[in-house]
């Protein structure tokens, strides 16, 4: 007993021989159109042309089974389409109705996905388009150079959205790239022309100082030199580091000069018995120098009261400068030195005792029989008045003159309080 012949049954069912030709029966809305010609048997050409069907069916089956593993699914509708008119022209023997209602199912179900696609799509390019145009003030250019990159990748690969809407869209992101473009670009033509004025006014300063390094004006140039330095550091500008070097050690070299000059300078000016023999900071330096101090502060005696309480000041702020010596020669300078400041400032007294005696003190109502100190400052020309805490009092040297006085009256003034003066030193 012989098998039957399926596909031999299958291209019968869907084909004939007539004439010589093999004809496809009517399909698909089409009449019975002629799709090849015999030419061993009748049988051997249908069963080619149902094998030609079959060949077509699997390639379909193979399209169908990407299309539902794939992510994109939207580039497949186009193959669908040109898939359902090849089986309207194909040459084979089978049911390519069947073939075509896949295939529109399949379109259909694509059509469904590709909506759902798009409006995802839609919101994503919505979202870059919001990150593009956040972009519009931004200043962090290297952090937003990276984030434009990946914004136009993000772009590309973000599926297509409705035609109607495509062209608005496109518009939107690439005016929002191009509008941080030309902002960047904006920002370093401005950075260029500010390194430039910026490398002007570096030099300038450079020039100037170079000027004024050999100056023999130590101390006109000095201020000018420190102008310059506060100049410097006003303009805070950014360069090149191999630039910005250059720039700085030609300008520190020249202020360098300048100063080591002037160091020189001064150590040819102090006084000849303070250098020989004795270290820079050294207790003998310091003791050489308080001697000079000593000296010049008796003979500061016989200069005229307001000259020499000037300079008294200024020895005192160089005493304090010239450094701590011990033994009993520190302590006998010290006696020296203040004994002569404080003569200089009782030798100017009489220069403001006018002032004293015009001036009225008033003490608390709480206070009678209290003791006070009265203390005035020749610079200055002013009294005040303190309530002592102690009526036990300790003499010694001071700059200042002062009085301790004993409060009778409720107010004060210069001719009732001379008696009640217990000590003035």
């Amino acid at each position: 007993m012989e098998l039957p012949d399926h596909p031999l049954t299958e291209a019968r069912r869907y084909g004939y021989v007539e004439d010589g030709g093999v004809w496809l029966r009517p399909t698909l809305g089409q009449p019975a159109r002629r799709i090849g010609q015999v030419k061993d048997t009748d049988d051997d050409a249908l069963r080619y042309f149902g094998q030609r069907y079959e060949a077509f069916r699997v390639k379909i089956d193979e399209l169908l089974d990407r299309l539902q593993a794939a992510d994109n699914q939207g580039s497949f509708l186009m193959k669908l389409l040109h898939l359902q008119e090849q089986c309207k022209q194909h040459d084979g023997l089978g049911d390519y109705e069947a073939l075509h209602r896949r295939l529109q199912e399949a379109e259909q179900q694509l059509n469904v996905s590709v909506a759902r696609n798009r409006e995802k799509n839609l919101a994503t390019k919505i979202s870059l388009i919001g990150q593009a145009e956040a972009l519009r003030d931004t200043v962090e250019w290297i952090t937003a150079s990276e984030t434009v990159k990946d914004l136009r990748q993000a772009w590309l690969k973000t599926g297509p959205v409705d035609k109607g809407l495509t062209e608005e869209l496109e518009s939107r992101f690439h005016g929002a790239v191009q509008e941080f473009f030309d902002r960047r670009k904006a920002f370093q033509t401005d950075r260029k022309a500010l390194a430039r004025r910026t490398v002007e006014r570096y030099r300038e300063l450079v020039n100037q100082a170079e000027a004024l390094k050999n100056s023999d004006q130590f101390e006109a140039t000095s201020r000018q030199l420190k102008q310059l330095q506060n100049a410097w550091r006003e303009i805070n500008g950014t360069l090149p580091k191999k630039q910005a070097a250059e720039l700085w050690t030609k300008f520190r070299a020249a202020n360098n000069h300048f100063f080591e000059r002037l160091k020189k300078h001064i150590e040819t000016q102090r006084p000849a018995e303070v250098r020989p023999g004795a270290t820079p900071g050294s207790p003998e330096e310091s003791l050489l120098r308080k001697r000079e101090l000593a000296k010049r502060a008796e003979a500061l005696i016989a200069l005229p009261p307001n000259q020499g309480v000037t300079q008294a000041k200024n020895l005192q702020a160089e005493w304090k400068q010239s450094g701590a010596v011990r033994g009993p020669e520190s302590d006998q300078l010290w006696q020296r030195f203040m004994l002569a400041c404080d003569k200089v400032f009782e030798m100017s007294w009489p220069c403001y005792k006018k002032t004293w005696a015009s001036s009225t003190l008033r003490a608390p109502t709480t206070s009678f029989g209290s003791c006070y100190r009265v203390r005035f400052a020749p610079l200055s020309g002013k009294f005040k008045l303190k309530r002592s805490s102690s009526h036990s009092f300790s003499c010694r040297p001071r700059a200042n003159l002062c009085l301790w006085v004993y409060v009778a009256p409720l107010k004060l003034t210069f001719s009732n309080l001379i008696p009640s003066i217990f000590f003035s030193f």
